[in-house]
């Protein structure tokens, strides 16, 4: 047990770097790198998928809360977008968990991988959607909520991918966007690991030590390190080209994501 929450600390410390640094958190590094560990610790195929997903999306609930604070205290959370949007993202979230947990672990691969090769290319093409137009009502944000819920469930993700381009075209400020983004990733992880849970809770096949599709001791490596680092990555981004570390890391997704597409044959 111990070596186990060695490894899993080690993974959250990488990608606690990795978030201060790029600006990327959640299931963009965690997922796969939980994908490797589960597979390492010879945990049955057709439930890694689900076990990586639904840790992701409890090990943000700490993250995240950690982050809109920050954001909150600099004034940069869009609050009324938050109220408006919050009910879409927590059903959407939660339905999008219970998809999730009925699809077989390489549709979620190869799903997550299209994830992978989609970001990895934003990032070196570096394209911002124009603000063009305003928020929509609110059925209008409730569907929008709906889908930025479903989409973070089935990647393990806290949304900032969908919602931050979003914000920005409806025209909110891009760095109330990124705090706004921080505040939504909080409803999400609560909604996704309340839906990994209850999905996978009454799986009889779950390694030890999990509630549901959630691993405990991948969880508290996660949380215990990565909060240390991040502050350590941010400090980094001050001081290095960040735009060409982007590059490396689209790279870097790039080759995992072709290495997580070539274990699906």
């Amino acid at each position: 047990m111990y070596t186990i929450l060695l490894t899993y600390s080690l993974v959250g410390a990488i990608s606690g770097v990795l978030a201060g640094l790029l600006g990327i958190g959640g299931g963009l590094v965690i997922v796969p790198m939980l994908v490797y560990c589960f597979t390492r610790q010879h945990i049955p195929d057709e439930m890694i998928m689900h076990l990586a997903l639904g840790t992701s999306m409890a090990s943000i609930i700490f993250t995240a809360a950690s982050s809109f604070w920050a954001h909150h205290k600099r004034g940069a959370v869009h609050w009324i977008v938050v109220r408006r949007i919050v009910l879409g993202i927590f059903v959407g979230t939660f339905l999008g968990s219970c998809i999730a947990a009925r699809l077989s672990t390489n549709f979620l691969k190869a799903f997550f991988v299209v994830f992978l090769f989609y970001v990895a290319t934003q990032m070196i093409l570096n394209k911002k959607p124009k603000a063009s137009r305003q928020l929509p009502g609110s059925t209008g944000m409730f569907g929008v909520g709906n889908v930025i819920g479903a989409f973070s469930s089935l990647v393990g993700i806290g949304g900032g991918t969908l919602s931050v381009p979003f914000m920005t075209w409806c025209n909110i400020p891009v760095h109330e966007a990124i705090g706004t983004s921080a505040a939504i990733g909080f409803p999400i992880a609560i909604a996704g690991t309340i839906g990994y849970i209850y999905n996978g809770f009454n799986n009889i096949s779950l390694p030890e030590y999990s509630v549901g599709y959630v691993y405990l001791p991948a969880l508290v490596g996660l949380i215990v390190t990565s909060v240390l680092t991040a502050p350590f990555g941010v400090k980094l981004a001050h001081s290095l080209p960040v735009g060409r570390l982007k590059r490396i890391f689209a790279m870097l997704l790039y080759a995992v994501g072709t290495k997580m597409l070539i274990s699906l044959f």
